[in-house]
């Protein structure tokens, strides 16, 4: 099954490295899509999986304050986390994360390779080595990250994951390659 073309190679990106237009005011580093990472994952010729946004789908594109650029980055990403800390966010971002396992145990299932998981660090929802809390970038993930690493945990499904920023692009594409050439 699935012998043609394919490389069955596949690798699951936050939202925001193809769509800038999707970040919160103020924050944006490309006018609209990462190209550098774009171009390598193309070359690469791996299937890309955009995650959704989880703070668009909890708490729209303003984040719920039309005032957020008048902060400073990790302020307004500190009021981000607290907001996709509300119940209904997290219930959002469950339902979100459960369409997401059912696609990897769909492609493992069929025989596909499940390279790795992009986030971006510093994000409040998609960071995975750093986020924002208290004011300041700290150790540790994004609450969607961590909602996302529990589920894979539980699934017994283990993917690497890598958080980059759209400022480093050679630290990032470093990474992301290393990624690729696992496999």
């Amino acid at each position: 099954m699935f012998s043609d073309a394919r490389s069955k190679k596949i690798i699951l990106v936050s939202h925001c490295i193809l769509n800038q237009n999707s970040i919160s005011d103020g924050t944006a580093d490309y006018p609209g899509t990462n190209e550098s990472i774009l171009k390598l994952l193309i070359q690469s010729n791996v299937g890309i999986i955009q995650m959704p946004c989880p703070e668009i789908l909890s708490l729209g594109l303003d984040r719920g304050d039309i005032h957020g650029a008048e902060r400073e980055i990790v302020t307004e990403n500190t009021r981000i986390r607290h907001a996709l800390e509300d119940p209904n966010s997290i219930e959002i971002i469950n339902n979100l994360v459960k369409q997401i396992i059912f696609q990897i145990e769909e492609y493992i299932r069929n025989g596909f390779t499940i390279l790795g998981i992009i986030g971006i660090n510093r994000s409040p929802s998609c960071g995975v080595n750093t986020t924002s809390k208290n004011n300041q970038e700290v150790d540790g993930g994004g609450i969607f990250i961590e909602i996302f690493k529990k589920e894979l945990e539980k699934k017994r499904i283990i993917i690497d994951m890598i958080g980059i920023k759209a400022t480093e692009t050679d630290k990032a594409l470093k990474s992301i390659q290393r990624l690729i050439d696992k496999y």
